[in-house]
């Protein structure tokens, strides 16, 4: 009976290995190199990318172009954090060589935010691969657009490797970006949580005309294979690189939307320099268990709280001890990411009102909050009162017209 049960698993695991293999979602350099790189064949190609940029055996999609029979990879462009990885978050990224391929790397996060002409001499396409995480203050799709109208006034074709959105393809929170909000963490007028790959978002900056006046580059898109827009990152079977220091794993990707805008707050710590970085609130004078206690009477969908003690190992309040509460989201897809962070302010200034977190920050820094926001009204409504019940006809305002608009741009 033993031998029948081990023969049984074993024609099981050979027949479902298959299915398995089929089920896995092959990403756009993947699906590049299945074409035998054939859009790139003669061409000299420019490539921005980092660590994410990879196959699914975590080969750099900067080597396998390098390696690439016909292709001519000419030139690489460096994102925030770096080409490889080594830079830490707002540091400066300088132009260097790739140690790895000799390739010039030209940077794109430091005096230059855009590739320049110069850096674009000899380039017949430029090509894009990052992971992204899906929030609109992620700088990564900052580059993308504005290296998009740097290619569209050189006359440049500009390439997208497809890749997932590791929040699916379906959620959308918060408002459109306001004209006096626009900066690099909120470049174009889109929802914090805006439910597109990077081709698909792409694709809505040449439609919508956000690139600026006549700033359209021939966009080519390689598409993924198997992706779907209910998938999370965790369901396409692809290794996660983090794509900067403090988003370690995909599941990172829902925290960042939770807690990163409050994290503009000097007055509080969202767990960068501790051991689970956009995981957890807490700030000096906070009871966690009180406050872990009130959010969870809230009951709100897809989200629950303990109360948690620690110290910092750097950056803000670095060796101070703190109590506050972890962030559990249950449910990602029912969960209102966006909101999570406003209701533990609506609650600590319920507890803590002295506490004061956005009234006690400089203007410079609830300037920036705004920016990260997208919408200065948000903060001035909460700060009446401090309750999220008067931020949401603001947060919620542009959700259904940009489902429609984002709809016509979709791949998948």
């Amino acid at each position: 009976m033993v031998c029948f049960m081990r023969l049984v698993k074993f024609l099981l695991a050979v027949l479902l290995f298959p299915l398995v293999v089929n089920a896995k979602v092959l990403t756009g350099i993947e699906c590049l190199r299945d074409m035998d790189f054939a859009p790139l064949k003669g061409k000299r190609v420019g490539l921005i990318t980092n660590p994410t940029g990879i196959d699914s055996n975590l080969k750099s999609t900067i080597d396998i172009l390098n390696e690439a029979e016909g292709v001519e990879l000419v030139a690489l462009f460096s994102p925030e954090h770096g080409i490889r990885g080594d830079y830490s978050a707002g540091k400066k990224v300088l132009d260097e060589v790739d140690p790895v391929t000799g390739v010039k790397v030209y940077s794109l996060h430091g005096a230059n935010l855009s590739p320049t002409s110069q850096m674009l001499k000899g380039i017949d396409v430029l090509v894009y691969d990052i992971q992204d995480i899906g929030s609109r203050s992620y700088t990564y799709i900052s580059t993308m657009g504005r290296s998009m109208a740097a290619c569209a006034k050189a006359g440049i074709e500009f390439m997208v490797l497809d890749r997932p959105n590791p929040l699916g393809g379906i959620k959308v929170e918060g408002p459109l970006v306001e004209k006096d909000c626009e900066s690099f963490v909120s470049q174009y007028p889109v929802p914090y949580i805006y439910g597109l790959t990077p081709g698909e978002f792409a694709k809505l900056l040449c439609g919508e005309k956000l690139l600026g006046e006549g700033n359209i580059p021939k966009l080519t898109v390689i598409e993924m294979k198997g992706w779907q827009r209910d998938m999370l990152f965790k369901d396409t079977g692809l290794p996660w690189v983090l794509p900067s220091p403090n988003i370690p794993a995909s599941e990172t990707a829902f925290y960042y939307p939770a807690t990163g805008i409050a994290g503009e707050l000097n007055g509080c710590s969202i767990g960068v320099g501790y051991t689970l970085p956009f995981k957890f609130f807490a700030a000096p004078g906070i009871d966690g268990i009180k406050l872990s206690k009130a959010l969870n009477d809230l009951n709100l969908s897809g989200v629950r709280f303990r109360p948690v003690a620690f110290r910092p190992y750097f950056s803000r309040f670095a060796g101070t001890g703190l109590s506050g509460v972890e962030v559990y989201i249950t449910d990602p897809v029912s969960a209102e990411l966006t909101l999570i962070q406003f209701y533990i302010l609506q609650e600590v200034y319920r507890l803590y009102p002295q506490l004061n977190l956005i009234e006690n920050e400089p203007k410079s820094r609830q300037r920036m909050l705004d920016k990260v926001t997208g919408n200065s009204r948000v903060r001035i409504n909460f700060m009446k009162r401090h309750k999220v019940e008067d931020i949401l006809p603001i947060w919620n305002k542009d959700s259904e017209r940009f489902n429609r608009v984002k709809s016509k741009y979709h791949i998948y």
